[in-house]
């Protein structure tokens, strides 16, 4: 059995990225965290370990091949609006994150440092077979950043594109450039997450920068085909005045185009931060007409039932061409065409994304399954 269809379970999975240095200690070159490690010492990830004894040169990926749980959910839910509309996507993450979000929503398993979260093991293989099964046009990591188990998700992508299976990475985007190109180059959909437009608040709030998320934005649309959302969490009196909103979206237009979709989402109170309230509706639709109004074409608003603002709209007539409640799509008046686009019904122009012929009674909806794959491993 080769090294990637080894559970954690059975061996430990030496991962890449890392070199020694001249002290001895072994730097972790994944992220801009730039950990260095003595013997048996984790980052700050916590999933990223120096080994110990014979292991002791090399860095070892702690999760490979475990994971918090799988879900099929709506993709959607990624979120992401103009990949593949209606369709499924079975979603995984495993354990721990690189970046230390004090409002973080999934902190109970991001911040997690018990492995009795990792309920379920599955090998690439395995999670690519059950997806094809379990009728879902791609994989996705995510609960957690897939950054911190790259390898493991890359393999993963390997064996999903051998059956035909889209793969979608939901991260902060907190990595180093050469890391980042080997991901990408595995990966056809991500949702990113732009936690703010300051370096005061990603040194503040998220014990990370800003630049090298910018930096993986601009590479994503310069550099790749991948398809690529955006998603802000808007956090009241945190990142959500007019100023900041409007300097973020300026960047967008800017260096990333009018195409890339941007989420506007509402905060709830979480982990470190219960002392601050819930987001308002109103701020989204404040962002939202901020974003309108710089040139951005496709915005939507998340966390809150707003059918307009989940509605993805011509950009050329402004009809609706994919109207939403939620998760699930109550009208879709997109056409084929050669590609992966697709034309408004309505007047022709062309609709950015990824889309595939559709039918609306055929679609996912807001469903979301929990599936366990330990018992299907070969």
């Amino acid at each position: 059995m080769n090294a990637p269809e080894k559970l954690a379970a059975e061996a430990p999975y030496v991962g890449r990225w890392w070199h020694l240095l001249e002290d001895g200690r072994l730097q972790c070159d994944l992220c801009p965290r730039d950990c260095r490690l003595h013997e048996g010492q984790r980052g700050l990830c916590f999933v990223r370990m120096r080994g110990e004894g014979e292991s002791r040169d090399k860095m070892l990926l702690t999760t490979y091949g475990r994971s918090s749980g799988f879900c099929v959910d709506p993709i959607e839910k990624k979120p992401l609006n103009q990949f593949y509309p209606g369709t499924s996507v079975l979603s995984f993450g495993t354990a721990g994150c690189n970046l230390a979000c004090k409002f973080c929503q999934n902190w109970d398993i991001s911040k997690s440092r018990e492995f009795d979260r990792l309920t379920d093991q599955a090998t690439p293989e395995t999670i690519a077979r059950a997806a094809a099964e379990l009728g879902c046009r791609s994989v996705a990591f995510t609960y957690n950043d897939p950054v911190i188990f790259a390898e493991y998700a890359m393999d993963v992508a390997d064996a999903c594109h051998a059956r035909g299976i889209q793969t979608v990475a939901v991260t902060a985007g907190y990595m180093h450039d050469q890391p980042r190109r080997e991901f990408y180059a595995k990966m056809d959909a991500a949702n990113v997450d732009l936690k703010g437009y300051t370096e005061d608040f990603y040194f503040k709030l998220t014990g990370a920068h800003l630049q090298p998320v910018l930096d993986t934005l601009a590479y994503l649309k310069r550099e790749t085909d991948v398809w690529f959302e955006i998603t802000t969490l808007l956090i009241p009196g945190r990142n959500d005045s007019d100023a900041e909103l409007e300097a973020e979206c300026r960047w967008i237009m800017a260096e990333l185009g009018p195409d890339v979709p941007l989420h506007f989402s509402a905060f709830h109170p979480d982990w470190k931060m219960t002392d601050v309230p819930p987001t308002p509706p109103e701020t989204l639709t404040r962002a939202r007409d901020i974003a309108t109004k710089a040139g951005l074409r496709y915005v939507y608003t998340g966390n809150v039932h707003d059918i307009e603002g989940g509605t993805t709209y011509c950009p050329h007539c402004h009809h609706a061409v994919i109207a939403r409640d939620w998760y699930r799509i109550l009208d879709y008046r997109i056409g084929d065409r050669a590609g992966n686009g697709g034309r408004c019904l309505e007047c022709g122009g062309a609709i950015a994304g990824r889309y595939q012929k559709f039918d609306l009674k055929k679609a996912f909806g807001p469903r979301r399954i929990p599936v366990r794959l330990a018992e299907m491993n070969p």
